[in-house]
């Protein structure tokens, strides 16, 4: 297989088509599943860099396998790009819920597909030193991607980990949303800004049970930052 191995999971076959082509031309090795199963039986043997996923599958929602996906260990990390007919605003929220690292909706620009793609596997680049960062009780291993609070395992989405490990790297300080998108999303520009409202909520309910989600604090008419209020 290429370095670059993207798994399209689309069951329009002119669609389908048209995504292998765009991306095929700019050097990526394209594999297409038509449905849910034959995406499962594909990543039960490969892993790739990469998954482009509808959420109307002919077999069960794309939003199911894509739950089912970020539950297992093994493709937890698997960058994922929802590209869907689904339009309306609580439709791209319901799936960066449910784990997609960006959304693209149907009809859309080839050119727009590889420049989301490009900026989805720069994400999954090391950014910053492999240090354990340990605030008070709360400690964020980002070599084996676990965090921890009180010795108790926190679970979070790949998003959710890199947001918090930018904030903890650098307690204080105020980052604005378009700096997080930067940080975390790379120089993707369509990506927009209410994305990073998206994935700071996830990260709050993921602090919540262990009564330390207001360490993510939001800073009004600027963005975001970690510390106590």
């Amino acid at each position: 297989m290429s370095d670059k191995t993207v798994l399209v999971v689309e069951d329009e076959p002119g669609i389908a088509e048209l995504v292998r082509f765009s991306l095929t031309t700019v050097g990526y090795s394209v594999q297409i599943a038509s449905n849910a199963r034959t995406a499962r039986i594909f990543l039960a043997k490969h892993l790739p860099h990469a998954m482009i996923l509808d959420w109307m599958l002919p077999d069960e929602s794309g939003i199911k396998l894509l739950r089912d996906l970020r539950a297992d260990k093994r493709t937890k990390m698997l960058p994922i790009l929802m590209l869907t007919a689904r339009s309306q605003e609580q439709d791209k929220v319901s799936g960066l819920d449910a784990g997609a690292d960006d959304y693209l909706t149907k009809p859309f620009s080839p050119t727009e597909l590889q420049a989301r793609l490009r900026a989805l596997l720069r994400r999954g680049l090391p950014q910053f030193s492999n240090e354990i960062l340990a605030v008070e009780d709360l400690v964020l291993d980002p070599i084996k991607h676990r965090l921890s609070y009180a010795n108790q395992p926190i679970d979070l989405g790949p998003t959710e980990f890199k947001l918090l490990r930018t904030l903890m790297m650098h307690p204080g300080r105020v980052f604005s949303r378009q700096q997080l998108l930067d940080l975390i999303w790379g120089d993707a520009v369509l990506v927009e800004e209410r994305t990073v409202d998206v994935h700071i909520l996830r990260l709050r309910k993921s602090l919540h049970p262990y009564g330390i989600e207001e360490k993510i604090r939001t800073v009004r008419g600027v963005g975001y930052s970690f510390g106590n209020k």
